[in-house]
């Protein structure tokens, strides 16, 4: 990937196009430029028939110019950059700074191009663009050019690589307290968009990024731990921290986990809100009303001799509780 500064200081990241992408577009536009040449030239000698050869010949010359030259020259001025085998093969030329093309650009490309490409077959063109650092051919370096791929694999966005396996709690012990959260969007960014940078970038911002973790937690990355799998552990922690913060005032809370810590000895242990017995139930009178605890008996009102269960008790009088005096 190449680093572009624009001229308000802003790095941008593009992928310069390989030599076998550009080698497509560039038969693309070829095909399509001989084609269009010989539609044109075929329809010119039968217009200019009746001409001498110098004149035919001033035609021929002129055509080749117009269409072999001309042609590419306007499609790339008028598209910004985006010919058709260009946009075939997802391809788009831009300025260094990552601006599109003006017709200056366009007007020396074109002009290179046809001692590089149209009349050395493009073995000078291949050559450069191998030498190249950024895969440019001889009419990039002089007009100030760049050939980039606009069409970059996609993968899933938001997706968070899990650390590996023998990471799990290594990292529990950190104190990830003065970490910023801007760092944390960093770390999250990178490792979202990990697999769409390039290789070495990707390495770069990774050591770069475990370096201000470690500066901020004050603990050095482990050996052996790519910077990479380092973050991912690190940010894993912080979210396990984050998860049983936010269910610690919870009902489970006062539950021991699987595998937790046990309460020390001498230590009283809260019960659970749900272990409580529950209030005993005041008893029912008649009517499924609650009724009021009978009171205690006093020493001064003697209480009445039981009687046996299930018979009534007689008043002194001899009459029954329904107010019936037997006969005498």
């Amino acid at each position: 990937m190449s680093e572009l500064v624009t001229g308000e200081a802003v790095a941008l990241e593009l992928r310069p196009a390989k030599l076998p992408s550009r080698a497509l577009a560039v038969l693309i536009d070829l095909a399509v430029a001989m084609a269009v040449y010989t539609i044109v030239t075929l329809v010119l000698l039968v217009a200019t028939a009746s001409l001498d050869d110098a004149a035919q010949t001033a035609v021929s010359i002129a055509t080749f110019v117009l269409v072999l030259v001309g042609g590419p020259i306007a499609v790339e001025t008028l598209s910004h950059g985006r010919s058709l085998g260009k946009l075939a093969a997802g391809l788009r030329v831009v300025r260094d700074d990552g601006g599109p093309i003006r017709f200056r650009h366009a007007l020396v490309r074109g002009a290179v191009g046809v001692v590089e490409i149209l009349l050395t077959f493009g073995v000078v063109a291949c050559i450069a663009s191998l030498v190249s650092e950024r895969g440019r051919r001889l009419g990039d370096v002089f007009a100030g050019t760049l050939v980039v791929r606009e069409r970059v694999p996609q993968t899933r966005s938001g997706f968070l690589p899990p650390p590996p396996p023998w990471l799990a709690g290594r990292f529990g012990q950190l104190d990830l307290s003065a970490v910023p959260d801007g760092l944390w969007l960093a770390i999250r960014q990178y490792l979202t968009r990990m697999q769409q940078l390039d290789p070495q970038v990707g390495s770069d911002m990774a050591q770069r990024l475990a370096a201000d973790l470690a500066a901020r937690t004050g603990a050095p990355v482990p050996p052996g731990v790519p910077p990479a799998a380092f973050l991912a552990a690190v940010l894993q922690e912080r979210q396990a921290r984050e998860a049983r913060r936010a269910f610690a005032g919870g009902p489970h809370a006062a539950m021991p986990r699987d595998g937790g810590p046990s309460a020390t000895a001498g230590t009283p242990v809260a019960p659970a809100p749900f272990a409580s017995a529950p209030a005993p139930t005041p008893f029912a009178g008649p009517g499924g009303m609650p009724s009021s605890p009978a009171p205690s008996p006093t020493p001064s009102a003697p209480s009445a001799p039981s009687s046996p269960a299930g018979s009534p008790v007689e008043p002194a009088d001899g009459r029954s509780r329904t107010g019936f005096a037997p006969p005498a």
